[in-house]
């Protein structure tokens, strides 16, 4: 994405995690959403004519999917917004083109949701990413694109780096797919599928779906530009053929960065206050004022903020988080904290995210002086006093977000790579100081 006045100045390398006896009392403004920034991305490259993001994200995996779509040959344009955190983007779309090489960073979207539509392009488009991300799964995606018809080579790994041989189209028709490991793949397939020959009748296999409002915020999104989509059982979509509709679409804040922030609330024993939270939203962050009360702080909202004040205590819980896995390192920071254990379910398949986070997170307790325990498919938190100490990132942003969250409680944490943020929040430190700050957005 080009330089803009708008661009924020990431903070790199280890950063001292500023703690207060104070309670935090602010009210901020959170940038867009990454997942709702990327698939409109998607869908307004396929559709049927220029259309406009208002407010979009601009992080390193935003700026990812637009260099993406950029190189098959959609023109995408920065203009002028109302926008704190930079400008809108005008999406004009093309025919598609291959020859081309994508490197999809940390991207997990990018990775899943352009390998899709590169098959719709004409020639070859090569797929790599950043070493830390060539180990996230493909596989399933990888099986489901090829009984589609489309060519890939993957030199035998079913893993990045590998090259599509594009056709200009894609029959598409019934295929199924194991999604386990990633909701993703089925985003992938249901954002490209209007512009297969023939739709698509998708059919997940496996025994668990994980983030399914990642699912439903993909066939809002579609749904919201004309594209029409059924689900005739549990796990089963049908997308007709067709193109989407031009639009101007408004992107929300990002729920799930809101997080650390909203957390810090707790933490603090004071009041954070968010604005713009949507009164409905797909995103799998419009669960946290739900969780953050029943971990004992007080959820009100008034003109379109979103408000969580702590309350007596922070209390443990036993959370099924299949449905919002990322809130995991944000929620296992405040268990840090709370009064009796805390256990979380359900998310097995954040051991292959930008990091093991469920080993990380554990680990990075313990060198605290915190306690952890692993589970089949999470772990379990038992609050201890916690000491100072370096709080590693392993190159995943809510890991170094966590990292903070723990820190404004107990001296001397230093998170080793801050600038792991600017995946999906080059604004994380400055917003962080201004809510310490107790600065009003």
């Amino acid at each position: 994405m080009s330089a803009n006045r708008y661009s924020p100045s990431p903070a790199q390398g280890s950063y001292a995690a500023p703690t207060t006896a104070d309670p935090v009392r602010a009210t901020l403004t959170i940038p867009g959403s990454k997942s709702l920034t990327n698939r409109e991305l998607i869908i307004a490259a396929i559709a049927d004519g220029p259309g406009r993001l208002i407010a979009p994200l601009h992080s390193d995996d935003s700026r990812r999917m637009v260099d993406a779509l950029r190189a098959l040959g959609v023109g995408i344009e920065e203009v002028e917004g109302d926008g704190e955190f930079g400008p809108d983007l005008v999406v004009t779309p093309a025919k598609l083109r291959g020859g081309t090489t994508i490197d999809c960073g940390q991207a997990g979207t990018v990775m899943r949701f352009i390998s899709p539509l590169a098959g719709l392009a004409e020639h070859d488009v090569h797929l790599t990413a950043h070493e830390t991300a060539l180990h996230r799964p493909m596989g399933g995606l990888i099986s489901a694109l090829r009984d589609l018809g489309v060519d890939i080579d993957d030199e035998g790994t079913w893993a990045l780096p590998f090259t599509i041989r594009g056709h200009g189209r894609i029959r598409g028709g019934r295929v199924e797919i194991d999604a386990s490991a990633s909701s993703q793949f089925v985003s992938g397939l249901l954002l490209a599928a209007p512009r297969f020959d023939v739709g698509l009748h998708l059919v997940h296999t496996g025994e668990h779906l994980p983030s399914l409002p990642h699912i439903d915020m993909t066939i809002e999104a579609l749904s919201r530009r004309g594209i029409r989509i059924e689900r005739p059982a549990v796990g089963e979509w049908l997308v007709e053929a067709g193109v989407p509709r031009a639009k101007e679409i408004a992107i929300e804040p990002d729920l799930s960065n809101a997080a650390p922030f909203l957390a810090a609330a707790l933490v603090s024993g004071g009041a954070v206050s968010v604005t713009g939270w949507p009164v409905h939203s797909t995103q799998p962050g419009a669960l946290l004022p739900e969780i953050l009360q029943a971990m004992g702080g007080h959820v009100s909202r008034h003109g379109g903020a979103l408000t969580v004040k702590a309350g007596t205590e922070i209390r443990g819980l036993d959370l099924d988080l299949s449905a919002a896995s990322e809130l995991t390192p944000t929620l296992v920071g405040l268990a840090a904290f709370a009064s009796g254990p805390t256990t979380i379910r359900g998310i097995g398949h954040i051991r292959l995210h930008e990091t093991d986070r469920i080993a990380a997170l554990i680990r990075n307790l313990r060198e605290l002086g915190g306690e952890a325990e692993e589970l089949p498919d999470g772990l379990r938190i038992i609050p201890r006093e916690l000491h100072g100490g370096v709080w590693m990132a392993h190159h995943d942003h809510r890991m170094a977000t966590t990292g903070a969250l723990v820190g404004l409680r107990t001296a001397g944490v230093e998170v080793d790579d801050i600038g792991t943020t600017a995946k999906t929040l080059p604004e994380f430190t400055l917003l962080w100081d201004r809510m310490l700050r107790g600065a009003a957005a």
